[in-house]
């Protein structure tokens, strides 16, 4: 490729929330245009190409992934980070999405400040995955495109769509391939693994065991199990630890509780048992961060 023909260009970014970004391109130019932006590994890569192509190219060059017209590409790896590099081709657009891991669990989990996003088996998944634009979402990518508002309502306007666009991309439709998206599961379900996840809560101090809850609920082992860690990224159990630790943590912060005291609210009926699982957790015991914090 001759790079003397190759222009420089720039997305217009917006930062809708923290941890949520909206990039816009479109090469209007009669040359291939570069556009590069740097972007850590806690970050989710959604881009939208309802307009011409495009190639992002990683490791220096050594691998490229193409994007086509009407064509979308999901982009994550927890392993290392993905600066986006991409050559667009002349007369083409391009909607990206940037979202944190965090913020992403947090459309779909109330719980995304106490659970493990990625357990030991997925933490290092990565997901390249390519799919088509839909009507719905070119309506949606013109209107970002081609947003003509008043300066001040910019925000607001891509907020509404980007998450517009988001739970269009994640909708179900007939025919959709249910792997693509840990999220995709029957409505029923979803409802009683809620309910399972409110039942351990309400009662972890003394929780019930996975057939109780199953048969609670209504849902059979396994999958309540599997549906479990699709919608919170973690077993029951490591998903419950997690919360009981961050609610004993909050406990001690707030000063009205002891160690003992904050043990025995979240279940743990000796200290030594809470203090040792406080140490997993936080690499720290109760007492001394009490005292770090005081």
């Amino acid at each position: 490729m001759d790079k003397k023909n190759v222009a420089i260009g720039s997305f217009d970014e917006t930062e809708i929330e923290e941890g949520f970004i909206v990039l816009t391109y479109r090469n209007d130019s009669v040359g291939m245009e570069v556009v590069e932006r740097s972007n850590d590994s806690s970050f989710i890569q959604f881009h939208f190409c309802p307009k011409g192509s495009g190639k992002f190219i990683f490791n220096e060059g050594r691998y490229a992934l193409d994007i086509r017209e009407e064509n979308t590409l999901l982009l994550y790896n927890p392993q290392r980070d993905l600066p986006i590099h991409l050559e667009m081709e002349p007369g083409s657009w391009m909607v990206s999405v940037l979202i944190s891991i965090k913020k992403f669990h947090g459309l779909f989990s109330q719980e995304a400040d106490y659970i493990t996003f990625l357990s030991p088996e997925n933490k290092d998944k990565k997901y390249y995955k390519d799919g088509k634009i839909t009507p719905s979402m070119a309506i949606v990518l013109t209107q970002l495109m081609q947003f003509s508002y008043n300066s001040s309502v910019k925000n607001m306007y891509y907020k509404g769509k980007a998450y517009e666009l988001l739970s269009l991309f994640f909708n179900r439709t007939e025919g959709t391939d249910v792997a693509q998206c840990p999220f995709l599961m029957d409505e029923a379900n979803v409802i009683k693994i809620r309910k399972a996840k409110d039942i351990v809560i309400a009662r972890m101090a003394e929780p019930p065991s996975l057939r109780e809850l199953s048969e609670e609920i209504g849902l059979n082992l396994k999958k309540l199990k599997e549906g479990f860690k699709q919608i919170y990224g973690d077993s029951v159990y490591s998903f419950l630890f997690d919360y009981k630790m961050e609610y004993a943590r909050k406990l001690l912060e707030s000063g009205s509780y002891n160690v003992n005291e904050a043990g025995l609210k979240v279940g743990y009926s000796t200290s030594s048992h809470f203090i040792a699982a406080f140490r997993k957790k936080f690499g720290t015991t109760p007492k001394k961060y009490v005292q770090s914090i005081s």
